[in-house]
């Protein structure tokens, strides 16, 4: 009995000399048990195959178009017509000076402007302005020709009473502009760096734009220039005061409540929140079978309006995984698919050549899989629906590489994590076990495996 256990034992030493890869094969076999209870096998999705199709869709933003600039800014008028707020300068030969002093003359700072001739005379609230030895009378929506005229016939021409008039015919009459009045408009951009040498986030600017000038795209030239890549490609535009903000802030109290007694919230309304009447909403990149419908009157500015560019810090996507745990802004004017979400977080996307190179480096390189032999190829993305839970879909790499229908785009919130298959860990262990036997013992020369 002895000898026969003896026998037995040495059996088994010569077999495992003779067939050292019988023992790998046993120890990946452990290896395989051991990983069947790992917890990065225990999320499991469905094939995005099988998922249905209006979970995946989404509106392509590769398909929007940015709008015509032309239609941010107002049209030119055929004249500067005079309001309240304008200062001009009035000039009467003989009425406020002598034959031989000169009048005086104003440099605006608005350097569009030509020097102005004369003394101040603002344009009331009412549209009138007031001048010596006459009336006020109404100049709004004149033309600076217009006006001039109008005042130089009033200083000339005998009156209707006939008094013998102010000036004498031939004297000269002038009105020039010193200010064009402003709006004041208040400018909040949420982006970074929306102002030069600004690099914090909320700022806000006040801003006075000239008459004709107090559109959107003049407000956003003073205060950065378009929407940057991390604020939305939208501009919004509060009017009104006080009332309007509270009015608002009840109907969007009322709305809320009555989603929350929902009782099933699968067919609750969450389409998104109008916008209230005092605001308006100016999209900055649209779908061609939906052009923009706001109108010339949309762009225009009054004061006190607050024009306010969001940011997009909610529109992100989270990694997990081999990809390593992080969030990742969506691009803003292109669509992004599970390829180039793993591309941006910087994972693998398939060998460098044939693989063979990378035999001998199993284990040896980074929890991204980058120096392994097999590749990772499994995707799992968590996307959240509408009626609160998730679904976990299941992506082939290989297949999203050649097929655009594995290749489905990111939304906001997704959670993709990249993972080893079970045939990949396996192969990448039983590679990281060889060098071990081939170069570290030599194939039996000092002493066996």
């Amino acid at each position: 009995m002895t000898n026969h256990t003896t026998q037995h034992v040495l059996k088994t030493q010569n077999t495992a000399k003779q067939s050292p890869h019988r023992t790998l094969c046993v120890v990946a076999l452990l290896a395989m048990t051991s990983l069947t209870g790992c917890s990065s096998l225990s999320v499991t999705g469905v094939p995005v195959s099988r998922v249905p199709r209006q979970l995946l869709n989404s509106e392509r933003k590769d398909d929007f178009e940015d709008i015509s600039m032309l239609r941010l800014r107002q049209d030119s008028p055929e004249y500067y017509a005079l309001g309240p707020g304008d200062v001009l300068g009035f000039y009467a030969q003989n009425l406020f000076a002598t034959e031989n002093e000169l009048p005086p003359v104003h440099y605006s700072e608005n350097s569009a402007l030509p020097p102005a001739v004369g003394v101040p005379v603002p344009v009331r609230e009412d549209g009138t302005i007031s001048l010596p030895y006459l009336e006020p009378f109404n100049v709004e929506g004149m033309s600076l020709v217009e006006a001039t005229e109008l005042i130089r016939r009033a200083y000339t021409e005998q009156t209707e009473e006939g008094q013998d008039p102010i000036l004498k015919a031939d004297s000269q009459v002038s009105l020039s502009m010193i200010h064009r009045r402003t709006v004041r408009v208040l400018v909040i951009r949420e982006e970074s760096g929306a102002v030069a040498d600004v690099t914090k986030r909320g700022t806000g600017t006040i801003v006075d734009l000239p008459a004709y000038e107090n559109d959107v795209l003049h407000a956003l030239s003073q205060t950065g220039g378009l929407p940057g890549l991390d604020a939305k490609n939208e501009v919004l535009i509060y009017r009104g005061m006080f009332a309007d903000g509270v009015n608002y802030d009840q109907i969007l109290n009322n709305a809320c409540l009555d989603q929350c007694n929902c009782e099933d919230e699968c067919f609750c309304d969450e389409s998104p929140m109008p916008d209230p009447p005092n605001v308006t909403r100016i999209a900055l990149r649209y779908h061609p079978t939906r052009p923009p419908t706001f109108t010339h009157e949309n762009i225009l500015l009054n004061d006190n309006d607050i024009v306010i560019i969001r940011s997009r810090d909610k529109e992100t996507f989270f990694t997990a995984g081999l990809l390593g745990g992080g969030e990742h802004l969506l691009p803003r004017d292109k669509d992004l698919d599970i390829i180039g979400a793993i591309a941006m977080a910087g994972g693998p996307l398939g060998n460098n050549g044939t693989g063979v190179g990378s035999i001998g480096l199993g284990g040896r390189g980074g929890g991204g899989g980058g120096n392994q032999a097999c590749q990772p190829s499994e995707v799992i993305l968590i996307r959240e629906l509408p009626c609160g839970n998730q679904i976990s879909m299941k992506i082939d790499l290989n297949k999203a590489l050649t097929s655009r229908s594995e290749r489905i785009l990111i939304q906001p919130n997704d959670v993709v994590m990249l993972r080893y298959t079970l045939g990949e860990e396996v192969g990448n262990l039983l590679i990281g076990l060889l060098p071990s036997y081939l170069i570290g013992r030599g194939g039996g020369r000092n002493g066996g495996f």
